[in-house]
């Protein structure tokens, strides 16, 4: 397509935690217009995860563009990393097409988007935007078990893993439920914090909550023993008798 007055819309698709289709219907629609479609691959997967998660309806091969990331922490070099991105999205914005970013869970929370977003704005500012919410992983392990995420008043806590099982103590302590995100290696730790507080009744695990190899369950003291990975791993936990904030 050659270069026009009209500058291609940026999507933000976020498709949900792993089950294929769990995205909304006017984020499919969209996705089917986008001339050019950005899909994030972690550089130890073969293939993009979030990918793996659109309907089983067939795509342009051409359309996708794989971009590989790894868990440097290093400001830097993610800083040149999404201004490299975001410059390689607007030159198919300012050509014209429309341009979707897809990540697992929701866009909008802990995700890799936001950088994204904040990145192509900057670049492309004339261009407008859209973000199509997302399913997250904790409502998907929340409907696989039946856990409900806050009744009444309820005080509800989204939170990703501290390091210290200090922190996370006080916060279980402070709050009716507590979702808990991007456990990793902690997992273990965690585990047994929530057995020292009597907890493990109180809790529900999903481990790539929608994916053919997901763990999902109400209740984990069975972990105790062999914890799973905690990649990809969510937490539910409640606490009956929180201290007063």
């Amino acid at each position: 397509m050659n270069k026009t007055d009209k500058t291609g819309t940026f999507y933000g698709i976020g498709v949900g935690p792993g089950e294929q289709g769990l995205l909304p219907v006017l984020a499919w629609e969209a996705l089917q217009k986008c001339g050019a479609i950005f899909v994030p691959r972690a550089t130890s997967q073969e293939g993009s995860t979030a990918k793996g998660c659109l309907p089983a309806h067939t795509l342009p091969e051409a359309r996708f563009h794989e971009v590989e990331f790894d868990m440097s922490t290093d400001h830097g070099a993610l800083l040149a990393r999404y201004t490299t991105m975001a410059e390689q999205i607007a030159a198919h914005l300012r050509a014209g097409r429309d341009v979707a970013y897809l990540t697992l869970g929701d866009s909008m929370t802990y995700s890799t988007f936001n950088y994204t977003l904040r990145a192509v704005r900057a670049t492309c500012p004339e261009a407008p935007w859209r973000v199509f919410p997302g399913v997250s992983s904790y409502a998907a392990l929340a409907a696989a078990t039946g856990f409900p995420l806050g009744e009444g008043k309820e005080r509800v806590l989204i939170l990703p893993c501290p390091e210290s099982m200090e922190t996370l103590e006080r916060a279980l302590a402070r709050h009716d439920i507590t979702v808990l995100m991007k456990i990793g290696r902690r997992l273990p730790e965690v585990l047994s914090l929530l057995d020292r507080m009597h907890l493990t009744e109180q809790a529900a695990f999903g481990g790539r909550v929608g994916m053919p190899d997901a763990v999902c369950q109400l209740g984990v003291e069975g972990l105790l023993t062999a914890p799973p990975s905690g990649y990809l791993s969510t937490m539910l936990i409640r606490n009956p008798a929180p201290l007063p904030l």
